[in-house]
């Protein structure tokens, strides 16, 4: 009941006329920058840093947090509609998103989308307000050994993204940890992979590679012929109204468990320090490729691949203000220019900021629950108008989505650089499509192996060379105990397949 009488107090505070402006404000830009390629939260909240000088404190800080929030939004918005993602967490939203606007219902995909996104956010809030300082507490347990288990585990759920070529996702999966390994190791500080190139002694940037290898990718394969839905244009016309965009009650039903799921997971990796929203979305869609029970494959713009990918992203930039709040521990580059902020205007995030700034840090979770529902009314406005994007002739679409490509990839690395990877990785991503090569094993292990490699090379480090800490540690033991199992399930159905056929070939004799 306390908690509650706290959170109705934020809402005073939130619902502020200059309060709610700043939120709402926010909100806009948010979706402005998440829907634009290679600007991000990260960039895009330091960039729009300046505008909140002028504001109060808990002013200034609603607005980071609604920019934030919603920029979780508009990364889905590029990625449904010209298959280039806003931001490194939509990525996986790119799978089913575009081809179900491929199938001509772009309004459906980005419906499932902002809906899922709004559920997985709120089921983040909740947790956020009731659990946030536990979980908080919790998350300080997770050290390097357990981060690297975590990892280790994560890194099994590749083969659940595979389907039919499990040689080919292995070989994607090593081509992506090769990637990752690239520059100065950051624990020895020892040069790899460089040949020579001063360029490459910073490793590989992500956004220009994800860019290239599904943005750049497709405009190679829109330039070298036509498209395979030729009637795209003329099923887009029919449903250009908001009502024509809407779920059926099957699809609603059908995003509501993996939006639900992965809002969970969602939000237990945004509390763990460096896991951040990008892995949350990774892994809630292999989960529920691997458990899910959906009418559409995954990949072939199925509503439930959308709901995994928006819910999860969304519920782990709520999740990553639990440790910024109570522990003062950013867990994402976007949460440590937040935390600049605050410190910026006097304030201290740790145990003691409930105590003594509550009107600043119930404000901040109750204005999250205010730039959802902003958010989600904005982007739904937005459906009719946006969609008409897809009635630009390819003509005139092929040199605009390079152009925001180039674009993306440049300002990541302010250098011709990443415009350069950018190209390699459209070139390899058009040779992958073609011969129906898996991405997304690549993608996930590039995201992870970084964090497990790390991880794994400080826990050596901190037990002296022993491998002690991988299994005296609770928590480490109970993610090398799930680990075993998910990697030793294949052999024992192997071994059990095989046993069960040595009998039926005796009978046959």
């Amino acid at each position: 009941m306390e908690t509650l009488q706290l959170l109705l107090q934020g809402f005073t505070v939130a619902l502020g006329p200059q309060n709610i402006g700043a939120a709402f404000l926010g909100a806009v830009l948010g979706l402005i920058v998440g829907a634009m390629p290679g600007i991000g939260s990260l960039a895009g909240c330091a960039l729009l840093l300046p505008l909140t000088f002028g504001f109060n404190p808990t002013t200034a800080i609603i607005m980071l947090g609604a920019i934030y929030y919603s920029n979780m939004y508009g990364g889905a918005f590029s990625a449904v509609l010209i298959n280039v993602p806003g931001d490194a967490p939509a990525i996986m939203t790119a799978q089913d998103g575009y081809a179900l606007t491929r199938k001509g219902r772009p309004g459906q995909a980005l419906m499932a989308a902002n809906f899922s996104s709004c559920i997985g956010g709120l089921i983040g809030m909740i947790i956020l307000v009731f659990l946030g300082p536990v979980l908080a507490n919790f998350g300080l347990n997770f050290g390097p050994s357990e981060m690297a288990m975590m990892m280790l585990v994560a890194m099994t759920s590749i083969s659940w993204l595979v389907g039919e070529s499990p040689l080919l996702g292995i070989v994607c999966t090593c081509l992506g940890i090769l990637l990752s390994t690239m520059g100065i190791d950051i624990v020895s500080g020892a040069i790899r992979y460089d040949f020579g190139n001063d360029y490459l002694l910073g490793g590989i940037n992500f956004i220009p590679l994800v860019i290239g290898f599904i943005g750049m990718a497709q405009v190679l394969e829109l330039t070298a012929g036509p498209r395979k839905s030729e009637d795209v244009d003329a099923k887009v016309g029919k449903k250009l109204t908001l009502r024509g965009s809407l779920l059926s009650k099957d699809e609603f039903k059908r995003i509501l468990r993996p939006s639900i799921r992965s809002g969970l997971l969602g939000t237990f990796i945004g509390f763990l320090p460096g896991a951040g929203a990008t892995a949350g979305s990774f892994l809630s869609y292999a989960l529920e490729k691997k458990s899910g029970k959906s009418k559409v494959e995954l990949g072939e713009g199925a509503v439930e691949g959308i709901a995994a990918s928006e819910a999860a992203n969304n519920a782990a930039a709520a999740g990553a203000f639990g440790p910024l709040l109570s522990l003062g521990i950013p867990g994402s580059g976007t949460t440590a220019v937040l935390l600049g902020g605050l410190m910026m205007w006097g304030l201290n995030p740790g145990p003691m900021l409930f105590q003594s700034e509550p009107e600043f840090a119930w404000g901040l979770i109750a204005s999250l629950f205010i730039s959802n529902a902003i958010a989600l009314l904005i982007a739904l406005g937005t459906i009719p108008w946006i969609i008409k994007l897809l009635k630009v002739p390819v003509a005139v679409m092929i040199p605009s989505i390079t152009v925001i490509c180039f674009v993306g990839a440049f300002s990541t690395s302010n250098s011709m650089f990443g415009v350069v990877v950018m190209m390699i990785g459209g070139i390899l991503g058009y040779i992958f499509k073609k011969n129906e090569i898996p991405v997304s094993p690549l993608l996930l292990s590039f995201v992870l192996s970084s964090t497990l490699e790390t991880n794994v090379r400080r826990t050596f480090i901190a037990s002296q060379g022993s491998l002690e800490l991988f299994y005296t540690r609770p928590i480490t033991l109970v993610f090398l105990l799930i680990f075993l199992i998910i990697a030793g399930t294949p052999l024992v159905k192997a071994i059990m397949k095989k046993s069960k056929k040595q009998p039926v070939q005796e009978e046959t004799k």
